[in-house]
């Protein structure tokens, strides 16, 4: 099979390597697209979770290619996606290799069928959507209005999406390239706000154009900024979700801010739990997961995908297409 393996820090290379076999309750994935995520780009410069070589990608739709023992029929040649931690506690894309390849393992139990008729080049963004739905059903949002939202990535135009399929109203959204901010009006933001614009008044513009109640304040930029705004800008009583990336980064912010205004801080990570209504969301058609794909290549062109997605102001999500490799 064909592979795109981290060799490296900073390194990609095409390769060609063994076509894996399932063992026992597991089965063989034939990959259909993969998207590239943010995480995958740290994972590919180095860090303690995974060594080299590896192969990423978590974000993936394919087909059930081969079957372990004891796995039923049923699955074979299925659309489908899957929940990416494994019973050992590693993830598919991370320990375990993922869909940087034609074809990668993963555990029966956690695969989630899609109708045959699904456009598979869009399902890589339901693992992203389960990751939004979890830390929805954490931060469990009370009422349906009063949302501001910080970071315009992929997680937070999702988040978005999910507020306004659930009825929210009054929802703002803060972000710094502007045709994730269009996009984010046409997905139901109210309000978008360009923080380039903003200078040191982020906090300012945002109490002003999204007057209280700012009950529900979700920081999705993996920021400092984005932190310390949601910290300055969330109403009394306010739920306030991180569920951004900080890499090392520490907080630095009066803790009796939390004390005062009786604040519920609020973390999340991952997407256990989840995948069963994201699937849903997707198969319903609910969110339009495909406006989010801005940039499709075959997988032999990746390097194309991956400038795409560490360079360009236009990059939502980027997908590698296997069936054309």
């Amino acid at each position: 099979m064909k592979a795109i393996v981290n060799t490296a820090a900073g390194r990609l290379e095409w390769r060609e390597l063994p076509l894996p076999k399932p063992r026992a309750g597991w089965v063989r994935i034939r990959t259909s697209y993969t998207g590239i995520c943010a995480t995958d780009l740290e994972m590919m410069g180095g860090w303690e979770r995974t060594g080299f070589p590896s192969i990423p990608g978590h974000e993936w739709s394919g087909r059930v290619d081969e079957l372990g023992p004891g796995v039923g029929e049923e699955l074979r040649g299925k659309p489908c996606v899957a929940e990416n931690v494994l019973s050992d506690g590693g993830e598919v894309g991370f320990e375990h290799p993922g869909g940087y390849a034609e074809y990668f393992l993963t555990e029966a139990k956690n695969v989630h069928v899609l109708p045959e008729d699904f456009d598979l080049s869009s399902a890589p963004l339901i693992e992203p959507l389960a990751v939004c739905v979890r830390g929805l059903m954490r931060m469990a949002p009370v009422g349906r209005v009063g949302a501001v939202i910080l970071g315009d990535g992929p997680i937070g135009l999702l988040l978005l999406a999910l507020l306004h399929l659930r009825g929210f109203s009054g929802i703002t959204l803060v972000g710094g390239r502007l045709p994730r901010l269009r996009l984010a009006e046409a997905l139901g933001a109210s309000e978008t706000i360009d923080y380039h614009a903003c200078g040191d008044a982020l906090a300012e513009q945002i109490r002003k154009r999204h007057p209280a109640p700012r009950l529900h304040v979700l920081e999705a930029s993996g920021s400092p900024l984005g932190i310390q705004t949601a910290l300055e800008v969330a109403d009394r009583g306010a739920k306030l979700l991180c569920i951004g990336d900080y890499g090392a980064l520490r907080a630095d912010f009066p803790w009796n801010t939390l004390l005062h205004r009786e604040l519920a801080f609020i973390g999340s990570n991952a997407s256990s739990g989840a995948w069963a209504e994201a699937v849903k969301i997707a198969v319903d058609g609910g969110i339009p997961l495909g406006r989010l794909v801005t940039l499709t290549v075959a997988a032999p062109h990746f390097d194309e995908a991956i400038a795409h997605t560490r360079d360009s102001r236009d990059s939502i999500k980027a997908t590698l297409d296997w069936t054309r490799a």
